[in-house]
């Protein structure tokens, strides 16, 4: 026990001297995205009178009548998956109250919408042993609830030792990070063995996190698929289909380094387009909001004509936008309308190697997949949407743009939009079956043990 003792030592150490920069890197973000500067010492642990006097219970006597379950989803992706995660869990215990947690804006703006009368969110803890402590003193949760890939060393230590059982739902781990986590086993496999219980997401994920240290792991499948897109998001990709005229091929959560070789296969391809055939229009949606404006620079060098959907009244394309060549889709919390809007989706972060988005969501807007070779952060999910002819494997972006054109001159929409739905539908039930885990895994009395 020494070695992970000691490995833990020092990491605390290196994050202590590391603060400085820490919060220099958050202030610094908060210069495009002013949400990093919003109560930024809550990510120390440090909280106001007004904080804490929301956090009190209902009748402001100290004494808990309601479970709390500390949910912590890290950014974008992670808080719109736990939306029927949390939802699965009020069904189950109406009464419970939800402690929300984020470490980036994009996160924590999205995590707004899943909050209730009594609920609270706040900053993710940043990973010293006081931060830590300070955190689950002034919070006192039932259970912690962590999204996907969240495993910290401090966090676990210090909750196991106060008595919190700590769930990472929705489990998955790549044989890349599993390999990574090895390497650093004296400070990793005591924080996997610290978890009470894994959700994971497939059976070859439940495989790599034993190998990790997790002592408990059951497959409850993806959460994902029980995502249920906005209805009025849904409308508002479908009336920006008809008002566009021309189909739409969309890039969806495009990374750095994706989007220059995109709009040069888009532009070869406009070269061989037939005459007959109706040009296609080409929606990109970069998954970083920093990144809006240096896209939009990149379209214009590029030659093409632009319009970002910020600059539409009302929400709705004007002339100059259905002249465009280009949509920008500069806005967030409208996934779910871009892909409605779309004949075919290609998978950003797929064609570098960075393993590729959430390609679920599409399937659920009845949209059909391209993704490139990189998908191993959803390995099991691009597979079965593969097979199901949901999505169609590409080797990369030369090829996308090829199969996306004809998509979009294909008259086959319907059964598609068919296709997609039926494979979203058939794995759903994952957010009830997690939900249920975390419940049985929760003492009466659990917070109180401060």
């Amino acid at each position: 026990m020494i070695k992970p003792w000691l490995a833990r030592q020092a990491y605390s150490l290196v994050l202590r001297l590391a603060t400085p920069a820490y919060l220099w890197r958050i202030w610094s973000r908060g210069q495009i995205e002013p949400g990093y500067r919003l109560a930024w010492p809550q990510r120390l642990g440090l909280y106001g009178p007004a904080y804490r006097q929301a956090w009190r219970d209902d009748a402001g006597q100290g004494v808990r009548r309601r479970p709390v379950v500390w949910l912590h989803a890290v950014s974008l992706g992670e808080a719109r998956a736990a939306a029927p995660l949390i939802q699965a869990l009020r069904q189950q215990r109406p009464d419970m109250r939800l402690l929300l947690t984020h470490s980036t804006a994009t996160g924590r703006e999205a995590g707004q919408a899943l909050l209730q009368a009594g609920d609270v969110q706040t900053w993710f803890p940043f990973d010293t042993p006081g931060a830590v402590r300070r955190f689950l003193l002034q919070h006192r949760p039932d259970v912690g609830v962590l999204m996907e890939t969240e495993v910290w060393p401090n966090v676990q230590y210090v909750a196991r030792r106060r008595g919190v059982p700590m769930v990472l739902a929705n489990a998955r781990l790549s044989e890349k990070s599993l390999r990574q986590g090895q390497r650093l086993a004296a400070l990793m496999r005591p924080a996997a063995q610290a978890l009470s219980v894994v959700l994971a997401q497939t059976e070859a994920d439940a495989q790599r996190l034993v190998k990790m240290g997790a002592p408990r792991v059951d497959v409850c499948g993806n959460v994902k698929f029980d995502m249920t897109p906005a209805p009025h998001l849904l409308a508002q990709g479908q009336a920006w289909r008809q008002a566009s005229v021309r189909p739409i091929a969309l890039a969806a959560s495009t990374r750095e380094g994706e989007e220059a070789p995109l709009l040069d296969a888009w532009l070869a391809a406009s070269q061989t387009w037939p005459a007959d055939a109706v040009r296609p229009r080409l929606w990109v949606v970069p998954r970083h909001p920093q990144r809006f404006d240096e896209v939009a620079e990149l379209v214009a060098r590029k030659g093409l004509s632009l319009s970002r959907r910020s600059n539409w009244v009302n929400g709705e394309p004007d002339a100059r936008a259905l002249q465009a060549d280009v949509w920008l889709g500069d806005s967030m919390g409208e996934m779910p309308a871009y892909f409605a809007s779309a004949r075919v989706a290609l998978l950003g972060g797929s064609f570098e190697p960075l393993g590729g988005q959430n390609l679920i969501e599409a399937a659920a807007c009845a949209c059909p997949i391209l993704m490139g070779p990189s998908t191993f952060n959803f390995a099991d999910a691009a597979e079965l949407s593969e097979a199901a002819g949901a999505a169609f494997r590409v080797q990369n972006l030369v090829e996308a743009v090829k199969k996306a054109v004809k998509f979009c001159n294909a008259d086959n929409g319907d059964r598609m939009a068919e296709i997609c739905l039926s494979f979203a539908q058939a794995h759903r039930g994952a957010a009830e079956r997690m939900a249920h885990a975390i419940w049985a895994g929760v003492s009466p009395h659990s917070g109180d043990n401060f």
